[in-house]
């Protein structure tokens, strides 16, 4: 059956609702219609899928829980790039080693939030994390691979494990934890303040909740992230921050806890 003007225009405006991070079905009477269009109607499915593919974008899941979820394809108008997203730091670092700091901590809010399988394939699961814990998960694993380093060196054997970890690791331990500027706050080029900054950007692009100013800033897992983490959860380095078992989760409520340094292996 072939798509009319208005199919093809309905196809868009459910892409745009998408786009729209913290829009949600139920709360707009179109955007529901459309989510529950998209479910039913498989020729409207397969010409929004198309219509997204041509503004770069891919359709990652439509539910009347998150709505539209989107990702940008390489080089897509709509992508962030973290070139753009390290440059705002003031620290000078090599530009590749900052892009990896900043995706380093990424990778931390994404494991503390969702560590194990089955927190991903439950779409009921609601995970929590916070500035401090994400600093000190990351610390924690650059302790690890330093150890590793150093091992390494004493035998003679080049490092192996955690290649891309270990890119960032040593820049990542020397800059300070917190460090506050002139009006009090919290400086941005601290590690702190690079994960402070990270939890924001997240809750403004809907995949976090802001819940408290506990522990530099507490905040909720939404859905829409739990649908991008799984993507993330393909990547060879978010296995790789797994694996160093940093993280343990605290109790069955989806409250999540660094793991303390005796609990490790």
């Amino acid at each position: 059956m072939s798509a009319t003007n208005a199919d093809a225009e309905a196809a868009a405006r459910l892409i745009s609702f998408g786009l729209r991070p913290k829009q949600i079905p139920a709360r707009d009477v179109v955007y529901g219609d459309l989510v529950r269009r998209y479910g039913e109607d498989s020729a409207f499915k397969q010409l929004t899928n198309a219509v997204a593919a041509g503004l770069g974008l891919m359709v990652l899941e439509v539910s009347s829980q998150s709505g539209a979820v989107l990702a940008a394809t390489d080089e897509s108008v709509f992508e962030i790039k973290m070139d753009s997203y390290a440059r705002q730091s003031k620290i000078r670092e090599r530009r590749d080693t900052e892009k990896v700091l900043h995706g380093l901590v990424h990778l931390a809010v994404a494991a503390l939030g969702f560590p194990r399988p089955d927190d991903l394939a439950n779409d009921t699961y609601v995970g929590r994390v916070n500035v401090e814990q994400v600093d000190a998960m990351v610390r924690e694993a650059c302790r690890i691979l330093d150890e590793r380093a150093a091992e390494a060196e004493a035998n003679n054997d080049p490092l192996a494990d955690a290649p891309e970890l270990e890119q960032a690791w040593r820049a990542y331990a020397r800059r300070p934890s917190a460090a506050a500027t002139k009006d009090g706050r919290l400086s941005s080029d601290t590690t702190r303040g690079m994960v402070a900054r990270a939890l924001r950007f997240l809750a403004e692009q809907g995949f976090l909740v802001h819940m408290s100013a506990e522990q530099g800033g507490t905040y909720r897992t939404t859905h829409r992230y739990q649908v991008q983490v799984r993507e993330l959860a393909a990547d060879a380095a978010f296995e790789e921050l797994l694996a160093l078992n940093v993280v343990s989760v605290a109790d069955g409520a989806g409250t999540l806890r660094a793991a303390a340094p005796d609990t490790l292996h």
